[in-house]
């Protein structure tokens, strides 16, 4: 296998018809050499599972939320590395070469820096925020395509199976194993969300629902104020 030894791509996706074969377009190459993609699908309403299963793997069908999407595709690869990728964000050049040099240089798990993707003069500085905030504290989001070991992952028990808050609830998990590879190479992800409803609204909006998490506040009540529709038992 060439490339990163063991590398799982997994692709959480949710009615992403419209971008998910540029999104494993992008992931060919990775896939040429070597790496397993797994996508994941939670229930899409139009042709992203249909779309997808040619340019995968594998296609797997989990329970709507990306922590039970991305558990499953992990319990499903066949890697000892497995890298987290959101269907709109794309790796930067040589991504399976940096993430192996981090690996080899005895970093557990990682992530990227991030560049946010929009029309908005905002997005630079806000994905700059992100990249320093994230390097002070240790803790990584999706957006910025985290990876890890799978004995790391196993050994803190996956992500949690919660609707929001998942990425940080698994780093702050890792951080008891050690501090993330922080890879200035940077991953472009959509802007879409923060322009939805305004930059800045978005911004202190993420910011006031990560302050009560950490307080304690139910993870599924705040997805609910985030706008999640809670799926069926």
């Amino acid at each position: 296998m060439q490339g990163v030894p063991g590398l799982s791509i997994i692709v959480p996706v949710l009615n992403e018809a419209a971008g998910i074969v540029a999104a494993l377009d992008a992931v060919a190459p990775l896939r040429a050499g070597g790496a397993e993609v797994i996508v994941v699908d939670g229930g899409s309403a139009d042709r992203s599972a249909e779309l997808a299963g040619p340019l995968a793997d594998q296609l797997l069908h989990a329970p709507r939320g990306r922590a039970s999407q991305m558990n499953a595709g992990a319990a499903a690869a066949r890697a000892g590395v497995l890298l987290f990728l959101h269907a709109d964000t794309r790796l930067p050049e040589g991504a399976e070469h940096l993430v192996a040099q981090a690996v080899a240089a005895g970093h557990v798990w990682g992530r990227f820096d991030v560049h946010i993707e929009g029309k908005s003069a905002w997005l630079p500085l806000v994905a700059a925020l992100m990249n320093r905030r994230s390097r002070l504290t240790g803790i990584a989001t999706g957006d910025q395509a985290m990876f890890v070991s799978r004995a790391a992952f196993d050994s803190v028990g996956g992500f949690a199976d919660i609707p929001l808050m998942e990425d940080i609830e698994l780093s702050r998990r890792l951080l008891h194993i050690g501090r993330p590879a922080c890879l200035a190479a940077r991953v472009t992800t959509s802007g879409r969300r923060w322009e939805a409803q305004g930059v800045w609204r978005t911004i202190l909006r993420m910011w006031w629902l990560r302050l009560r998490y950490a307080l304690g506040a139910d993870p599924r009540r705040l997805a609910v104020e985030y706008g999640y529709v809670p799926r069926k038992s």
